[in-house]
């Protein structure tokens, strides 16, 4: 058999290497050229590799490619599989990986002809195992976690023992008439089961449990009327307050002066709407557990002291003298026998620190005499900065000037002259206030200063107490000692303290004098 000639041999290998897909992804083309598979671009590209072919250098390097596959020993296949590398034979599928391009450069490759391969199908590239799925266990639950079985199985447990022998339910109280839909007087085990175990409220934290079980339906915050079901509830029950049932107008009083307590502490942007969080940050819950354990509701400082009601709603008796439970700027000027300045009084009837309930023009009711009293008597608190920080502020700009300063402090001072006082020039107060609370900025106070200070008291007193203001320059001994001695009472509750003795003794000396002038009548009369 006659060998067909090198030359023979080498177009042979070049014919089939044109028959092979041409890789157009190897081209790296830039993106303004259009893609290979385009018709405009077809020719063009299959006459610039027919003259790669045709060129001296590509015709030594197809021999010598030949030559190596004939020496190897690879013969029994067709010519193209003997002389030509397996890269070739496998249309590109197998070459190595570009380096990776931004996806403005990223082109996808088009195959020409029928040859074209995926490089997932590479032998060089193993194919790629998908990790399995996993499965994240539910974390989130609109009505909280559901409790253990355990835990609830023993909380059945004592449901029904709750329940034993009394097959029509037990009879409701008031907290209980969320449970009592159909106002039968009763509840039975199956709605307290389904309030409290099958919703899921067991397992809530205690502040969520207070708030669910007090607001109302569809609402997300709870108002002064949700409150009423604990008080009375602590008014029927309470062994402290059992003296208040023959006197159910103090009953209501002492309810709604309670209520406007809480509110003044936790609401603290005065909506009047008391959400979850701010029931959280609060101490009411301490509170009311508390007054659930003391059996003197007096020692239960916060809120619920009868003594601090007492002198809450005597205060305001004094000062509205035609009791129409209304009082005016000169009903109020005489608080604390005439302690507060005329300029600071008109702010707080310009509505600034709160608007006023009372609906009456000019005339302040009793819940806002509550904020006014608690805020005038522990200038300490979040809540009473805030009020007189207010008042200060007479641009409501956000801070405290020193000429707004001046423009209080000018009537304390023409008071301290008018009782022969030695009076203090504002240039020295100014000094001190700074000192007192230490600002960022000397030339200004912003609320956050007083925040970190805790003699704003002092600071308000200077201002428009002219009897504290005095007291503070005395340093009164007395009241020093008094707060090294119980330094966990407030300002607030040292002044109740002070306030009942003080209207205690009153109450006392008028039926002494009532008594013996009751004797004096009938004993002694006059012979004339």
């Amino acid at each position: 058999m006659v060998e067909a000639p090198a030359g023979a041999a080498d177009l042979s290998a070049a014919a089939h290497v044109s028959a092979l897909p041409l890789q157009v992804d190897l081209l790296q083309l830039p993106p303004e050229v259009p893609a290979p598979g385009a018709p405009a671009l077809r020719g063009v590209l299959d006459r610039l590799f027919a003259h790669w072919l045709s060129l001296p250098d590509t015709a030594a390097l197809v021999g010598s490619l030949v030559q190596k596959a004939k020496q190897s020993g690879g013969g029994g296949g067709p010519v193209g599989g003997a002389m030509l590398p397996s890269m070739m034979l496998q249309g590109g599928a197998a070459v190595p990986p570009l380096s990776p391009r931004s996806p403005r450069l990223s082109r996808r490759p088009s195959g020409v002809g029928s040859g074209q391969t995926h490089r997932s199908a590479s032998p060089l590239r193993p194919a790629t195992v998908r990790p399995s799925k996993e499965v994240i266990p539910q974390f989130y639950f609109q009505d909280g976690r559901p409790p253990p079985y355990e835990v609830k199985k023993q909380c059945i447990s004592t449901v029904d023992q709750l329940f034993a022998g009394h097959s029509n339910g037990l009879r409701a109280q008031v907290i209980f008439e969320k449970i009592d839909k159909d106002s039968t007087g009763f509840v039975t085990r199956d709605a307290f089961l389904d309030f409290w175990v099958n919703s899921n409220l067991m397992s809530m934290d205690s502040a969520t449990q207070v708030f669910t079980i007090l607001k109302q339906q569809n609402r997300n915050y709870l108002t002064k009327e949700d409150f009423k079901p604990v008080l009375k509830d602590l008014l029927d029950n309470h062994p402290g307050l059992e003296f208040l049932k023959s006197t159910p107008e103090f009953q209501e009083r002492y309810a709604e002066t309670v209520v406007y307590r809480i509110f003044y502490c936790l609401n603290r942007i005065g909506s009047g709407h008391l959400t979850l969080r701010e029931l959280k940050r609060g101490n009411l819950l301490s509170a009311l557990r508390h007054a659930d354990e003391e059996e003197d509701i007096n020692k239960v400082l916060r809120y619920f002291s009868y003594e601090h009601f007492y002198v809450i709603y005597c205060k305001f008796w004094e000062l509205d003298t035609d009791h129409d439970f209304l009082i005016d700027k000169e009903n109020l000027i005489k608080y604390g026998n005439h302690a507060l300045t005329y300029r600071i009084v008109d702010r707080i009837f310009s509505e600034v620190p709160r608007k006023f309930t009372s609906k009456v023009e000019g005339k302040m009711g009793y819940e806002d005499f509550v904020h006014f009293i608690l805020s005038e008597e522990d200038k300490s608190t979040g809540p009473s900065q805030e009020y007189w920080f207010k008042c200060i502020d007479v641009d409501g700009n956000g801070i405290l000037t020193h000429n707004e300063l001046q423009f209080f402090f000018e009537e304390q001072l023409h008071r301290m002259e008018c009782m022969a006082q030695e009076p203090v020039l504002f240039e020295d107060i100014l000094c001190q206030l700074i000192d007192m609370i230490g600002p960022e900025n000397e030339s200004y106070l912003t609320l956050k200063d007083f925040r970190r200070c805790k003699l704003s008291g002092h600071f308000f007193n200077i201002l428009f107490n002219l009897n504290k203001f005095m007291a503070f320059e005395a340093r009164d001994p007395f009241l020093i000692r008094q707060m090294r001695e119980e330094p966990s009472l407030t300002d607030w509750d040292r002044f109740a303290r002070r306030e009942y003795v003080r209207l205690a003794m009153e109450e006392d000396g008028e039926d002494a004098s009532n008594a013996s002038g009751d004797v004096w009548d009938e004993s002694l009369e006059s012979p004339f």
